[in-house]
């Protein structure tokens, strides 16, 4: 209860900030407003570390100037293949030891990276470019990965920079509920602050000069024209976060190398911790 009173309080301050300063400036207001949209939300709880984190050997790499820190685990009886697992906004490495155990008993070497601004990784800000970029940085330090598996927004970042890799038919991606749009999270952001519209289009123009994209091309729908790897996509149709609506056109489309795996009421978090989606996630992995 005191949580969501704070995020309530927390929203009500930012809302007031950002909506006085667009009374002067909606650039300046953009750019606080950006700034929010991009700074992840950290717990004041230290979370606990698994287990099988402790038997992992430690990562550091300087990705866009921050350090980040990453995880890496050997099998006892290795198939030869690499898998990066790749967590979501506000979120870290931790939540995924299930898979760690899991990929390992199947012969896959393991790394993870908490993102930028993440866990115990440095910096403030992440966006899906961000996140890209350190997902390059990764592969080439640590790679070649078989097999990648972004969750939220690590699975629209995942596509992003999967797009630009060689040898795709040799690898494979799993996408776990994926930020689908970065226009649909903009436009959710928005309806959470609720600016007016010379705001909106500020904030528009600001990522355009930022990013030098369009949002419409920062979306999976958009990078998987450029990847021709399998694809396995995990989705939940009650996903409050990541919305099923904007899965439904690109399953309308049949790409032909996506599989899709839909459930129903699991959500954005439980549908990865689900033995189901693990379950599957694992066979199309082993797959040949």
């Amino acid at each position: 209860m005191k949580s969501k009173l704070a995020q309530r309080l927390a929203i009500t301050y930012y809302r007031t900030k950002i909506r006085t300063i667009g009374l002067v400036s909606p650039k300046l207001a953009a750019e606080k407003a950006y700034d929010l949209f991009c700074t992840p939300r950290k717990s004041n709880k230290k979370p606990k570390v698994p287990p099988i984190f402790h038997k992992a050997t430690a990562l550091n790499l300087v990705s866009r100037g921050q350090t980040l820190k990453g995880y890496h685990w050997l099998p006892t009886h290795p198939n030869g293949k690499k898998i990066l697992i790749i967590h979501g906004f506000s979120s870290y490495s931790y939540k995924f030891e299930k898979y760690v155990g899991l990929f390992k008993k199947e012969g896959f070497e393991v790394v993870t990276f908490d993102a930028p601004a993440h866990g115990q990784s440095g910096g403030k800000h992440i966006n899906a470019l961000i996140y890209k970029e350190a997902l390059l940085d990764i592969e080439q330090a640590y790679g070649p990965f078989y097999g990648w598996m972004g969750h939220s927004l690590g699975g629209l970042a995942a596509s992003l920079a999967f797009q630009t890799l060689a040898n795709q038919e040799n690898r494979k991606l799993v996408l776990i509920a994926p930020a689908t749009e970065t226009k649909r999270a903009i436009e959710h952001y928005f309806s959470i602050i609720q600016v007016d519209d010379k705001i909106k289009q500020a904030f528009t123009e600001l990522i355009a000069s930022l990013t030098h994209h369009k949002i419409e091309e920062i979306a999976v729908s958009h990078a998987l024209k450029q990847i021709n790897a399998p694809v396995l996509w995990v989705h939940d149709k009650q996903d409050m976060i990541c919305v099923f609506d904007a899965v439904i056109p690109i399953m309308e489309a049949k790409p032909a190398n996506v599989r899709f795996h839909i459930t129903d009421g699991l959500g954005h978090s439980r549908v990865y911790k689900e033995a189901e989606v693990t379950g599957a996630i694992v066979h199309f992995l082993l797959e040949a």
